[in-house]
C-alpha cells in the first residue's frame, strides 16, 4: 500500500508540475492546461503547438517531464487517482463550482459496493451515469466491478464539455470500455436501456420549462427541481428490474413538494432504500447526501418487505461500519432480485 501511494504522489508531483509549465507560459486556466498536458501525453508525449505557444523553452521543458512520466504504466485504478489528484488540484486553483466538483472516492466506495452486492451472479451489466462529470465515480465503479471479472458496457451523459473533456481522458488512460455523450440528459438519450442508472445529481433547478413538460415530477409553477426531474429520466432509462442508486440531498423526501417525486417512484417502481452518507464527508448540514436506491418494475422485481433505511457510520468506527455493512447485506439476499 505504501508502495502505491508513493507511485501516486510521485506521478502527481510530475504531472502537476509540467501543468504549472504549460499554464504559465500559455496563461490559461489549471482546468485547459491539465486537460492539454493530459492529451499531449495520450498523444505520444507530443506537445501542441499553435501560434507559436508554448514556446521552445517550454516545449523542451514539458518533453522532459513527459518522458519521466510512467502514469501509462500505472494500474487503471492508480491512473484514476491521479487524475482525480489534479482535477482537485484544479477546484482550489479555478475556484471550481460545487456542481461541477467530482464524487468522492468515499462515497464512489459505497456505491460500487452497492452494485456488486445486488448484481452479484449477473456477469454482463450495462451502466448509465446520468450527469458523469469529470468520470470519477464511473470509472471507480468500472475499476471494482472490473476486479470482480463483470462485462461492463458504460455510458455517461453530460452537457458540460469540459467535464466530458476530462471523463474522455480518463477513460482513455484507464482503457474502459465507457462511451461518453455530450447531451442534456433530459433529452432523448443516444444509448440503449441499461441494468444500472447512477448519478451524483446536481443540486437545483432545471432551467428549461418546455424540456420537462411531459414530466410528472415537474413543479406546475416555476422551474423544477433538477434531481427530481433527473431521477425521472433515470428510471425510464432503466430496463425492467433495473436499479438506480443516486446520491441526492439528505431530507430529499422531507419537503413539501417530494410528493410528487414519491409517487411517481411508487409509479413506476418501487423505493428500496435511503442511506444518509456519514457525516464527516460533509462541510455542513446544507451539504449533507444520502444514496436513494430505487428499482423499476418488472417480472422479479418487488418491493421490499422494509425498505433499507438508516445511518452510515463514521470511516474510523471500524467495527460499527462493518456491522453496518452485514445489515445491508442480509436485507438485500432477502429483498432484492435482479439477476
Amino acid at each position: 500500500m505504501i508502495g502505491k501511494i508513493k507511485k501516486i504522489q510521485k506521478e502527481y508531483s510530475l504531472l502537476e508540475e509540467a501543468v504549472k509549465e504549460l499554464q504559465k507560459n500559455l496563461q490559461t486556466t489549471y482546468l485547459d492546461a491539465l486537460i492539454e498536458t493530459l492529451e499531449n501525453i495520450l498523444d505520444n508525449n507530443q506537445v501542441h503547438v499553435e501560434d507559436d505557444k508554448p514556446d521552445k523553452k517550454t516545449v523542451a521543458k514539458l518533453k522532459e517531464l513527459y518522458a519521466d512520466s510512467n502514469i501509462k504504466n500505472l494500474e487503471a485504478d492508480e491512473k484514476r487517482q491521479v487524475i482525480q489528484l489534479l482535477i482537485l488540484k484544479s477546484y482550489s486553483e479555478d475556484k471550481i463550482q460545487a456542481n461541477h466538483q467530482m464524487t468522492p472516492d468515499s462515497i464512489g466506495m459505497i456505491v460500487s459496493y452497492l452494485i456488486e452486492l445486488f448484481a452479484d451472479s449477473k456477469k454482463v451489466l450495462t451502466i448509465t451515469d446520468i450527469c458523469v462529470g469529470t468520470g470519477n465515480l464511473l470509472t471507480d465503479i468500472y475499476n471494482n466491478l472490473d476486479k470482480q471479472n463483470k462485462n461492463i458496457q458504460a455510458y455517461g451523459i453530460d452537457n458540460d464539455d469540459t467535464l466530458l473533456a476530462l471523463a474522455s481522458i480518463s477513460t482513455q488512460f484507464q482503457k474502459q470500455n465507457i462511451e461518453l455523450y455530450h447531451q442534456d440528459a433530459i433529452e432523448e438519450l443516444l444509448i440503449p436501456k441499461t441494468d444500472l442508472v447512477v448519478g451524483d445529481l446536481p443540486v437545483g433547478y432545471y432551467p428549461i420549462d418546455d424540456k420537462v413538460s411531459d414530466y410528472i415530477t415537474k413543479n406546475n409553477d416555476g422551474h423544477s427541481y433538477a434531481h427530481y426531474v433527473l431521477i425521472e429520466k433515470s428510471i425510464r432509462q432503466l430496463k425492467e428490474d433495473g436499479i438506480g442508486i443516486f446520491i441526492v440531498p439528505r431530507g430529499i423526501f422531507e419537503v413539501k413538494d417530494s410528493v410528487k417525486l414519491l409517487k411517481y417512484i411508487q409509479k413506476v417502481g418501487y423505493l428500496q432504500g435511503l442511506l444518509n452518507l456519514p457525516t464527516e464527508l460533509f462541510n455542513d448540514k446544507q451539504s449533507m447526501k444520502s444514496i436513494l436506491v430505487v428499482q423499476k418494475k418488472g417480472n422479479k422485481a418487488k418491493q421490499a418487505e422494509e425498505v433499507l433505511l438508516g445511518d452510515f457510520p463514521s470511516f474510523k468506527k471500524q467495527e460499527e461500519f462493518k456491522k453496518f455493512i452485514n445489515e445491508i447485506v442480509s436485507w438485500a439476499k432477502k429483498n432484492i432480485y435482479f439477476n
